[in-house]
């Protein structure tokens, strides 16, 4: 169950963070910072008469990252006669099925597309058909990262189990010591791991990490089923039909899902995985944070790329990380926009608002992190925990 943050009365816009059951995790009060910086959006729309949600701009995008998908589905399919053809078909359609996943798929599923729930929940419906499930993404994305940035133990998102270590708390393996030339092999295999192996795992525990939650039931369960059948429908059984072999067939999804995971699993880890970023821990006394849940997205997120017009509309705004996990449910086409209040709101209060100059330097301070994570000497620093 998601609510706002404590002691702030609900709002169109407001975070979705979790209330947590005595003894878990708590945050310190709202403090004035969030305050303030919530009053100067709310007067940045108040002026300009801007809708947080149901912006024409967000519709058209829509419609072009769709007809994009579709075509590069149908040329790879009916026009791609040999391999040089294909091979920058399949490129075109992994970057499509990415973008269906940065822009449509994470606006809906965040309540950030539209003031009509139903219409929020049918674009969250895309990642289902990108072959993952919304429902688990909304326990895992919405309930757990968002509410517990980089918090080792409740963020899943920085959990890349055995084979990698991003956060000081996680415990070291030999292996790590090359994890910043291998990882970027793995990640492209996120899709297919979401695909095969961990929906289908959290839905029969029922956990996602070491955080229970309620398996989906009735309309929700169909989903579930009918998402999956309906993505391996597109992705095998009409490649095999048209192919005629089912290993061309799976050699292209493969492909494609590669090419994929390692453009969602880099536009995602960049923000919050760099030499600068912290990851902070709760008391072992208390249980509590230092720091108040908004303070606690600053100290864990930062920005990317951001005068980078392009990538910012191919990521859906996601290179603005800091102004996303501070206003989840204002349409990512705002973010540019609000994201000079933000940084000027945080100068004010003596934050330190981290934003990389492009989009590569963000990708060397990640690799710089994990080559730094893989080393035997480093320890986690006390000093980051409550």
């Amino acid at each position: 169950m998601t609510a706002t943050l404590k002691d702030e009365p609900a709002r169109a816009d407001a975070p979705a963070v979790v209330r947590p059951a005595p003894g878990d995790l708590k945050f310190t009060r709202p403090d004035d910072f969030y305050h303030e910086l919530r009053r100067r959006v709310d007067d940045y729309f108040n002026t300009t008469g801007l809708k947080r949600r149901d912006v024409p701009r967000m519709y058209v995008k829509t419609a072009v990252i769709l007809g994009w998908f579709a075509a590069s589905y149908a040329l790879l399919l009916f026009a791609a006669p040999t391999w040089w053809i294909a091979v920058p078909l399949a490129l075109s359609l992994s970057l499509s099925l990415a973008a269906i996943g940065f822009n449509i798929m994470h606006d809906g599923g965040h309540g950030a597309y539209s003031d009509r729930p139903w219409l929020n929940k049918l674009t969250a419906l895309a990642l289902d058909m990108l072959g993952g499930s919304s429902y688990m993404w909304d326990q895992q994305h919405n309930v757990m990262h968002h509410s517990y940035a980089n918090i080792t133990g409740h963020d899943e998102d920085i959990n890349l189990g055995i084979m990698g270590r991003v956060s000081p708390h996680q415990k070291r393996f030999a292996f790590h010591r090359l994890q910043h030339f291998y990882l970027w092999a793995l990640y492209g295999m996120l899709p297919l791991k979401w695909q095969i192996y961990d929906d289908f795992k959290n839905f029969i525990t029922g956990r996602i990490g070491d955080h229970r939650f309620r398996r989906p039931k009735g309309a929700e369960l169909a989903i579930f089923v009918l998402g999956k059948a309906v993505f391996f429908t597109l992705a095998l059984v009409i490649p095999t039909l048209v192919l005629h072999s089912f290993w061309e067939a799976f050699a292209c999804y493969a492909a494609v899902s590669w090419v994929q995971g390692l453009a969602l699993s880099v536009v995602f880890q960049v923000p919050h995985c760099g030499e600068e970023s912290a990851f902070p821990m709760p008391s072992e006394d208390t249980g509590r944070m230092a720091t108040p849940w908004a303070v606690h997205q600053i100290q864990t997120t930062a920005d990317y790329a951001r005068s980078n017009r392009l990538l910012s509309w191919y990521v859906g705004g996601l290179n603005f990380q800091i102004e996303h996990h501070l206003f989840p449910r204002i349409c990512h086409v705002h973010y540019a926009a609000i994201a000079p209040l933000v940084e000027a709101t945080c100068r004010d209060f003596g934050l330190q608002y981290k934003s990389y100059d492009t989009f590569f330097e963000g990708v060397r301070s990640h690799y710089r992190l994990l080559r730094r994570m893989g080393k035997a000497e480093h320890r986690p620093d006390k000093s980051v925990s409550a």
